[in-house]
């Protein structure tokens, strides 16, 4: 299986009130490409600053080791290699452009389309986010559309130029538990039609066994466990994994790694 990502003793500091403090300590993690991984854990453990380390978005004082990507055979260009979803649509939608338009502009600066060709594309991507009215769509704006409308625009835009890795930063955190499910079922048909590697990061297990071939729990910046999802969720090694199952009111591992395994969708 082609590595696409090796990370190597990878620290990440963030200086705070004169001192350096640790995000993430000693990380070594391979991805495989067409993998999909989910990285978990509470708030705080690191997850976020691991994901914009692989998207190439921190500043280069702040880290330490390496970040290797074989399976790239350029530098790594986020928007065109790295497609990224953020927690809140709302702050990484432009308010006063139509999402259309903004849609477009990826495609125009990552695929050099004419503005003609570009809409157009914007439009199917629309469409493949099974957004309603795909055509109104492309001229509304963002605060016209409901959150999980705006997170289905998100990914279209995160997905736009082709990119091999998608990364799902609690994408669906923020909306209710219905829009949640049908999100998921989305980030995992596109990611399977288009082939892409995906690192989705959350703070619920269940959602993430329901996505993931393998789990990665991160605790204090530093990965504690990490194995195919069956073993996670049948037999983990840590107590603070089963505190992370436990959590869950009433989470069974059968029923939930037999979502996981029949590829369930809603």
């Amino acid at each position: 299986m082609t590595t696409l990502l090796s990370i190597r003793d990878l620290t990440v500091n963030y200086r705070r009130d004169g001192s350096e403090v640790a995000a993430l300590r000693s990380i070594n993690l391979d991805i495989a490409a067409s993998e999909r991984l989910a990285i978990i854990g509470e708030s705080g453990s690191g997850k976020s600053t691991l994901a914009l380390a692989i998207a190439g978005l921190l500043p280069a004082s702040s880290i330490s080791g390496r970040i290797d990507r074989p399976g790239l055979d350029h530098a790594p260009i986020p928007g065109r290699d790295i497609g990224f979803v953020f927690q809140d649509p709302s702050g990484s939608l432009d308010p006063v452009m139509p999402v259309g338009k903004q849609i477009a502009e990826v495609v125009r600066t990552h695929l050099g389309l004419t503005w003609r060709q570009a809409y157009a594309k914007a439009r199917t991507l629309l469409e493949r986010v099974r957004l309603p009215d795909p055509d109104s769509a492309l001229d509304a704006f963002p605060h016209q559309l409901s959150g999980g409308q705006k997170q289905r625009v998100a990914i279209a835009a995160a997905i736009a130029a082709g990119p091999k890795l998608l990364i799902a930063d609690e994408a669906t955190s923020a909306l209710d538990t219905i829009v949640q499910a049908e999100i998921v079922a989305l980030i995992r048909q596109l990611v399977a039609e288009d082939g892409m590697t995906l690192v989705f990061i959350s703070h619920d297990i269940a959602l993430a066994a329901e996505l993931a071939e393998r789990i990665a729990v991160f605790r204090h910046g530093e990965l504690v466990e990490c194995g195919a999802t069956a073993q996670i969720v049948e037999t983990p090694r840590q107590a603070y994994t089963r505190a992370l199952l436990d959590a869950h009111i009433g989470l069974d591992a059968e029923p939930l790694l037999g979502r996981h395994s029949l590829g369930h969708t809603r």
